[in-house]
């Protein structure tokens, strides 16, 4: 497993927690940034997360505004909660990171769909997504 889809579990594990939990997203990120510096080991992944994380709190609005837009009579507190946190992270990759291809946006985004949430989330996070990247 790459790092980078390590860093997409673990930004996952960041919005889906603080989520759930109600928490600020600020302060789950700092939380998990003490965590990171005791684990060297895993620091690739914490950078790319820690940047994923950062971007969906500086871009929270749009993202949600374009994941509203395109996902077709649901709205973002009727979805689940993890599919909610994938949308927003491969939204911010589609939209805001040039370094990601937006098939490995999406594709990475659906594979964790299938790994951690309901039968049909993958599809519901494939259709959001490429109608996101269309529009971009």
């Amino acid at each position: 497993m790459s790092a980078r889809t390590k860093a997409r579990k673990r930004a996952l594990d960041i919005l889906f927690s603080a989520d759930v939990r109600g928490e600020d997203l600020s302060a789950a990120l700092a939380a998990e940034a003490q965590r990171a510096a005791s684990e060297p080991a895993r620091a690739a992944s914490w950078l790319y997360a820690r940047e994923i994380v950062d971007g969906v709190i500086d871009h929270r609005e749009m993202l949600d505004e374009q994941i509203t837009t395109f996902s077709k009579d649901w709205t973002l507190a009727r979805m689940p909660a993890v599919d909610r946190a994938l949308l927003r992270i491969g939204a911010w990759e589609i939209l805001y990171n040039d370094d990601v291809p937006t098939a490995v946006a999406i594709d990475e985004a659906v594979e964790l769909a299938k790994e951690f949430s309901t039968d049909d989330s993958g599809a519901f996070v494939h259709g959001v997504l490429g109608r996101i990247a269309r529009a971009s």
